[in-house]
């Protein structure tokens, strides 16, 4: 069975070399003087390339701000993120916009899916964004290993809430990118639906090498992980190998949640 591994306080990030990303001395502040929120107070954290690892703690605790900070979408108060052998910290605005297009997946809660466009159109809509044509051979394998093939001529509004999530997660693969980012991904979905989302996810990893960083409260969700992350009040609060629903329960009891 496994249990949460406690982080010692000053103990080095996870060897670097094998990093998909990580961070180093991370912290994130809103606002400022009495009033201060200290969302991210000093976090090193390195998730290895080919592993999906899932981010939880209670409510507040700052997993959230850490995958923004993590994605290029929220700038740090203080310390450093690197993709890869790229510091995220340094670069301009533009600069991350690119990065983002080009080296960085995300599916989230709500989808974001452009109503007026087709599944099709809506998968290979961010590479037509960063100057790039997708891969013929690589656009239909993704396609048929999530099952939308008889999907793709279909709007949103067409499509069940698990199907415009597979859309969603295809449109996040088609470029290769180096991290895939899923913010609460099966919040919107029912039961047999998230299980399906998830599954894909998983099998992304495990047949593909995809590195995923999933943020979630769902114990069950978090199962399908390698590794769980655990957060509380912004700082790393330890993590779990192999998690089981019921393992992860228990961490997440241990830290008040």
């Amino acid at each position: 069975m496994s249990v949460p591994v406690m982080t010692v306080p000053g103990e080095p990030p996870a060897p670097v070399a094998s990093a998909a990303v990580r961070a180093a001395g991370l912290r994130k502040t809103y606002g400022s003087g009495e009033t201060a929120v200290h969302a991210l107070a000093g976090v090193d954290v390195a998730f290895a390339a080919g592993e999906f690892t899932a981010i939880m703690g209670p409510s507040g605790s700052g997993k959230s701000t850490l995958m923004h900070c993590l994605a290029g979408l929220d700038t740090a108060s203080g310390g450093e993120v690197w993709l890869g052998d790229t510091e995220l910290t340094r670069l301009r605005d533009d600069q991350l916009t690119t990065l983002r297009r080009r080296r960085i997946g995300f599916v989230f809660q709500a989808f974001n899916l452009l109503p007026v466009l087709d599944a099709r159109e809506n998968i290979v809509l961010p590479m037509q964004l960063a100057g790039q044509r997708p891969d013929p051979a690589w656009f239909d394998a993704v396609i048929a290993r999530l099952g939308l093939r008889e999907r793709l001529e279909h709007r949103p509004h067409e499509l069940s809430g698990g199907q415009q999530q597979r859309v969603a997660i295809a449109r996040a693969l088609l470029a290769r990118p180096d991290v895939v980012f899923a913010d609460e991904p099966t919040g919107n979905l029912d039961s047999r639906s998230g299980a399906e989302v998830l599954g894909l996810l998983r099998s992304s990893v495990k047949e593909t090498g995809q590195t995923v960083v999933m943020v979630t409260h769902d114990p069950v969700a978090a199962s399908y992980a390698d590794r769980v992350v655990l957060l509380a009040d912004g700082r790393l609060a330890g993590e779990l190998t192999d998690p089981t629903a019921e393992t992860v329960l228990d961490a997440l009891r241990g830290l008040g949640a």
